[in-house]
């Protein structure tokens, strides 16, 4: 028990840093997209954003609705990515927090930073104040819009995860092969305690 504690404190401040570094990383990275762009193109970025989040949402989605078992089949006839794929499924609640609370949390945050930039930016470009009444509506219409895309695309991310979990997951296995493969970058290890604990199940 006090061993399952330690590894559920150190896995949660590694994913705080994590996600205070990839936060930093996206944030400085959409600043400088938007800086100097119009305001067309700067919504182009904002939605780009937003589809990041709805993607990753549905692997991480995927990941907790797969089986372990078509994998095998694949890995028994050495099939690429097969291994990579049971590993993401034996530790689906760390694959998934780093998918849906990581990544899919700090899209979130960044597109509503980058929606107000954009607004700011159509506003000025048409003559009006930031803090005039057609700022106002425009702040509240696009907002709203990009509320809609990221709930409406989740909801159909989720769909599919769920329905296609096992091709989904197949894919990125063989992304994490063709990672080990080429560049012998290990992105999972192999969760050796989840398998044992199968095996006295």
């Amino acid at each position: 028990m006090l061993n399952k504690w330690k590894d559920a404190i150190n896995w949660s401040l590694a994913i705080a840093v994590i996600t205070l570094v990839l936060a930093a990383i996206f944030s400085i990275v959409s600043t400088y997209l938007l800086s100097g762009v119009t305001w067309a193109i700067g919504m182009i970025i904002v939605f780009i954003i937003v589809f990041i989040g709805i993607f990753f949402d549905m692997l991480g989605i995927a990941a907790t609705a797969a089986d372990e078992t078509p994998f095998h089949a694949m890995a028994a006839e050495r099939v690429n990515g097969s291994k990579q794929s049971i590993q993401i499924v034996r530790s689906a609640d760390r694959f998934a927090s780093f998918c849906n609370d990581v990544i899919g949390d700090i899209s979130g945050i960044i597109s509503g930073t980058a929606s107000a930039i954009v607004v700011i930016s159509f506003t000025i470009s048409i003559g009006q104040r930031e803090d005039s009444f057609f700022h106002y509506v425009v702040a509240v219409a696009f907002t709203s819009v990009v509320a809609a895309v990221t709930v409406g695309g989740k909801a159909f991310g989720k769909s599919m995860a769920i329905r296609y979990s096992t091709p989904i997951l197949f894919q990125v296995g063989k992304l994490f092969y063709f990672l080990e493969d080429r560049f012998k970058i290990v992105v999972m290890k192999e969760n050796k305690n989840k398998r044992k604990n199968k095996r006295n199940q």
